[in-house]
């Protein structure tokens, strides 16, 4: 017997839309490429070819600005407090927002909805209405200009990650809960031991989010972080480009320099980001 083919029934609209939507993103990707191409390019240039050809084709190939970024502008230091700051807020982001999610997933208590509602809320506010509150915070409990404090903040922002865990806890059979509560098992083992290994498309897809979130941000180390031994990859190209016309090569190495990570990641794993977050779909 033949096997039948999966034909989609769109109507002439939804057509229209499918197509109006695909071009826009292909141009969308095209910019986004071409400008790629171009800060590459311009990195692999000398001073005075990026003056006269800054779009072209280097005319000789130069990994000077790479070597003086990386010797006279301190960039390992910044890479490291990146490294670690990003590090220790997604993971602490994870936790946190496993635990909130399944709190409100499997318990029942008094003030359920306005909590699930206050995260959703959370994803709708944009972040500059909440910095002067957190620098005034930091600056009480002596975090101001301190990376420690600064993965605090972001530890806590765990709105859209606990929405996702939530979803994905809901297609979690209970009777995996209940029969190791009659096995005599407490609340923190059942999570850890049998919830979270579960969980791993859901972390991957968390984590990634956040991760790459958390490293390209400008706002929020720039306001809480003034000292500059904290100072992050994303400050260092604000203060290049500060000096536009006389580092110009240097800023697009210090660019290429904070990509190539969030690329990598993404070629390595974007497939679990898409998984991650159609997993409660499917399984619902």
């Amino acid at each position: 017997m033949k096997k039948e083919k999966n034909t989609e029934i769109l109507s002439p609209g939804a057509r229209v839309v499918r197509w109006v939507l695909s071009i826009i993103l292909m141009i969308y990707t095209g910019i986004t490429i071409f400008a790629l191409s171009i800060t590459v390019m311009d990195s692999l240039k000398s001073k005075g070819d990026i003056v006269t050809n800054f779009v072209g084709f280097p005319k000789q190939l130069t990994m000077e600005s790479y070597f003086r970024v990386l010797k006279e502008a301190n960039l390992l230091l910044y890479l490291k407090n990146s490294v670690v700051l990003t590090v220790g807020g997604t993971l602490g982001c994870i936790l946190l927002a496993g635990l909130t999610a399944y709190g409100i997933s499997r318990f029942d208590f008094k003030g359920k909805n306005f909590l699930s509602g206050y995260f959703l809320m959370g994803m709708m506010v944009p972040v500059q209405v909440s910095v002067l509150p957190l620098f005034l915070i930091l600056k009480r409990i002596g975090l101001l200009n301190n990376i420690f404090g600064m993965m605090l903040v972001y530890a806590s922002g765990i709105s859209m990650a606990c929405f996702i865990f939530q979803k994905f806890f809901h297609t979690i059979p209970v009777a995996l809960e209940e029969s190791a509560r009659i096995d005599g098992a407490g609340d923190f083992r059942i999570f850890f031991q049998i919830i979270a290994p579960l969980c791993k498309p859901v972390v991957m897809t968390v984590a990634l989010i956040t991760a790459i979130s958390q490293w390209n941000d400008f706002y929020m180390p720039m306001v809480l972080l003034g000292k500059k031994t904290s100072n992050t990859l994303t400050l260092v190209i604000y203060q290049y480009i500060g000096q536009f016309t006389k580092f110009m090569s240097e800023s697009m190495a210090a660019v290429v320099i904070t990509l190539i990570p969030v690329i990598v990641l993404y070629f390595l794993f974007s497939s679990k980001i898409v998984e991650g977050l159609t997993g409660g779909a499917v399984k619902g």
